[in-house]
């Protein structure tokens, strides 16, 4: 289907009423139908592709911070949700219907003045959606540069609290929560990102301010930003040429500069970690382009610059030494700095604190090298070489995971969540690639500051 015959939204229900009602709808619906599903013993797979589908596509009509925060959690889901739920969560990934432009651009009239707008040519066909606004290419009459409008969507932010307490609710009625968890720590954490990424001039400070990082850099682009037709609600950038990870034309690249482009993704988000403590928290592979250069120098282009998060300086150095001990399998290390981090108390279990040990040693598998005693089934070839293609470890990190369902459940450090979700972005985003390098060579530097 062309781009101009795709399905548009004429409105984006507001009503905070009419959204709870939705959702309320949802949940009621999941419960009764999953007690039916068990009382017939009928099929899970059924019940839950039938539940994602309903979701996702009345998560992507209401948009807003329903559908953003279930993206946030399923990226965790793993950690402390059942398959069941996450799988639903999971469904909120995938694109939803633009809003009309006839209504984007009422609203957009709201944001700049009638003399700004009369200075652009914009496509009225939006070139990205998602939960919290849309964007469109525009071109400025005088100088023929070509800009893009990051509209948000009208009337988002006066829903949040509202959105965030029916989403836990929706968790709990549907069935598909266990009992006892406590969410709210997460839910706080959730709450602080949506605000965020609704503030476009944070946004357009973080895009600067990382423009200035990575200037003199030639590996990575990241887009100027029109700071005369930005604002609260709209945020205008350099449109900047490049294809997604997963295009035929970045596929087709040799296995040297697909290579080369994961080792600089690699060391710049270790960077963001442990150089600049500013990590940009949402791995969308729609956030990164790619500049086919003909001479080979070819560049990551950085997008969206919402997500962003920094850290104390007692939570980095822990979590530095956690990481320095799951990578080298020094116990010691490792468990001294998940104390520090709360991921393991006093009253532990010893086989709560191994399943846990054994879970992150196994995590960081990418980091391993050849003569690594955990390195039995050869997962790490010669030169330390790891290939993130065609390896099974999302797979069986989903299933250790799932062992803590045998233990009390508890919410992890908060700073947690987004730290993770960057590192599985991360991960899907080489497997796109295909990288086949050697990631310890990468982040030994990093460590050695411990």
């Amino acid at each position: 289907m062309s781009e101009s015959k795709k399905l548009t939204l004429k409105s984006i229900r507001t009503s905070l009423f009419s959204r709870g009602l939705s959702v309320a709808r949802l949940g009621v619906g999941a419960g009764l139908k999953y007690a039916s599903t068990k009382i017939s013993s009928s099929s899970m797979d059924d019940f839950l592709t039938d539940q994602a589908v309903l979701f996702s596509k009345e998560f992507g009509e209401l948009k807003g911070s329903l559908m953003k925060a279930g993206q946030m959690l399923s990226m965790y889901g793993e950690y402390f949700f059942p398959p069941a739920a996450n799988q639903i969560l999971k469904s909120l990934q995938s694109d939803s219907p633009a809003l009309d432009w006839s209504v984007m651009r009422q609203h957009l009239e709201l944001y700049l003045s009638e003399d700004k707008l009369s200075e652009l040519d914009i496509d009225p066909v939006a070139i990205g959606c998602a939960s919290l606004g849309q964007v469109h290419k525009a071109k400025i009459r005088s100088t023929g540069e070509w800009i893009v409008l990051k509209i948000q969507y009208p009337h988002v932010d006066k829903a949040i609290d509202s959105d965030l307490k029916t989403l836990k609710t929706l968790l709990k009625i549907s069935r598909l929560l266990p009992e006892g968890i406590d969410l709210d720590p997460v839910f706080r954490e959730v709450k602080k990102m949506l605000l965020q990424e609704l503030d476009y001039i944070a946004e357009a400070r973080l895009t600067k301010q990382y423009a200035d990082k990575l200037s003199g850099d030639s590996r990575f682009r990241v887009p100027k930003v029109y700071d005369n037709y930005s604002g609260p609600k709209v945020l205008a950038t350099e449109f900047l040429e490049g294809f997604k990870a997963d295009h035929p034309l970045v596929q087709s690249l040799s296995q040297k500069r697909r290579n080369q482009l994961s080792e600089n993704f690699l060391q710049l988000y270790l960077r963001e970690i442990f150089e600049w403590n500013l990590v940009q928290t949402d791995p969308h592979l729609g956030n990164y382009k790619i500049h086919i250069d003909p001479l080979g120098q070819d560049q990551l282009v950085l997008l969206d610059f919402g997500a962003v998060s920094n850290f104390s300086e007692l939570f980095i150095s822990a979590y530095r030494r956690m990481i320095k001990g799951s990578v080298e399998h020094n116990e010691a290390v490792f468990l001294a700095a998940a104390r520090d981090l709360g991921f393991v108390i006093d009253s532990d279990s010893p086989e709560y604190i191994q399943t846990f040990s054994t879970f992150c040693y196994e995590t960081v598998e990418p980091f391993w090298t050849t003569d690594d005693p955990r390195n039995t089934k050869g997962k790490v070839k010669a030169d330390n070489l790891y290939n993130w293609k065609q390896t099974d470890l999302p797979g069986r990190v989903v299933q250790r995971a799932w062992q803590f369902k045998n233990f009390d459940l508890r919410s992890p450090p908060q700073e947690i969540l987004f730290l993770d979700r960057k590192t599985g972005g991360v991960f899907i985003f080489l497997s796109v690639l295909g990288a086949e390098i050697n990631a310890r060579k990468i982040i030994e530097p990093f460590l050695s500051k411990v």
